[in-house]
């Protein structure tokens, strides 16, 4: 029987959702803190981050099969117990090195965790016939919201190390009350491309399907790039480029956050009113204009403004990507697809870490609008096919 508009497994859902993303921002406000304690240069660390994204990118792919084998709950609850132990390694971190090794683990926890509660989303929406994937990826962000205002709260209150260790035993606590609601929940039928039928008159070849999930990949890709520029560099940029406090630094990123989570909380209604491609389309475009003013204004609100603008153009972006690739190509598509969303973040911090020392952060800071274009843009070729 499906399951109600709220029941306990899309509540569950969420809150697994919230605490990914919470453990996410709890570690981006830290970041300032973690460079000094490691003595890095922007491109330094910029290849110390690039270890999170490999760990990561690396985990996908062996997810997406173990969801396939065992089913995405276990796979997921897993996963975030793996991120929440993992959180507060990097305040223990002494070099560059280390804390590029302990970013390799963290960064194996976040991807598994996307891989496996994405999958989860795609079936709970097949299950419920609703565009209710938004609706999680707002519970992603709202747990960045409170992560980020939390952390803003504890930068002169607590030592990285001891707010890091409370987030990260947070993290355990709400994996194993939400994880446990899931995974007593009826199961969701798993979405699972039908290869009998692919070749069948009217039905899209292998081939064409995964070119689908790749475009769609495409599109993840270039708006991981932007999220994840945003996240391990605004407090950087606002405090270094336009002189912010630690505090208000990350306010700038909780109001990017809370931007993205009102974006999200509307994404359903609006995905069914524009339609989804017009709706990435406008999404694309609105953080292209928003990035720009964000990396080049010269006041803290001015750039402020401009990372909300950000936050509401991409908010619809990845997860409606990622659904959609799920729908073609099931557990593998969402493999196939994150994977590649998150090669964005595998290589955003380098091109931001070198560029910056290169030219500049904001300058660094405006490839994401040409990433954001990309993103506005693609989907309108995947309509087409």
């Amino acid at each position: 029987m499906a399951d109600s508009p709220w029941g306990p497994a899309r509540l569950a859902l969420t809150a697994i959702f919230a605490v990914d993303g919470f453990l996410f921002a709890a570690w981006v406000v830290r970041i300032p803190n973690v460079r000094s304690q490691v003595s890095a240069s922007h491109s330094a660390l910029g290849l110390a981050l690039l270890c999170l994204s490999i760990g990561a990118v690396l985990t996908m792919p062996v997810v997406g099969r173990l969801c396939l084998r065992y089913g995405s709950r276990p796979v997921t609850v897993g996963s975030l117990t793996l991120l929440s132990i993992a959180v507060p390694l990097p305040a223990h971190a002494h070099s560059v090195l280390s804390l590029g090794g302990v970013l390799l683990l963290f960064g194996a926890g976040y991807g598994g965790a996307n891989v496996a509660m994405n999958s989860a989303a795609v079936d709970l929406v097949a299950q419920l016939r609703r565009p209710v994937m938004p609706s999680f990826h707002a519970g992603y962000s709202l747990g960045g919201l409170l992560g980020a205002g939390l952390g803003g709260l504890l930068a002169d209150r607590l030592t990285t190390a001891w707010a890091l260790a409370l987030c990260g035993l947070l993290g355990l606590a709400v994996t194993t009350g939400a994880g446990f609601a899931l995974l007593r929940s009826p199961a969701a039928p798993m979405v699972v491309p039908d290869r009998s039928t692919e070749e069948a008159p009217g039905r899209p070849a292998s081939g064409h399907v995964r070119l689908l999930v790749v475009l769609l990949g495409l599109t993840a890709l270039c708006t991981a790039y932007g999220e994840g520029a945003i996240a391990d560099w605004t407090t950087l940029h606002l405090t270094d480029d336009v002189h912010a406090s630690a505090g208000t630094a990350a306010a700038g990123y909780a109001a990017y956050a809370f931007a993205m989570t009102s974006g999200r909380v509307g994404g359903t209604w609006l995905s069914i009113r524009l339609g989804q491609n017009r709706l990435m389309l406008l999404g694309g475009l609105a953080a292209a204009v928003g990035m720009l003013i964000a990396a080049l204004a010269p006041a803290v609100p001015l750039a402020i403004g401009g990372f909300v603008l950000v936050g509401l153009g991409l908010a619809n972006l990845f997860p409606l990507a990622i659904a959609r690739a799920g729908a073609t190509g099931g557990p593998q598509g969402v493999a196939l697809a994150s994977t590649l969303g998150y090669g964005g973040m595998l290589i955003g911090p380098v091109v931001i870490g070198f560029l910056a020392d290169a030219a500049g952060l904001p300058l660094a800071l405006t490839t994401v609008a040409l990433a954001a274009t990309t993103a506005a843009l693609l989907p309108l070729a995947v309509g087409r096919r």
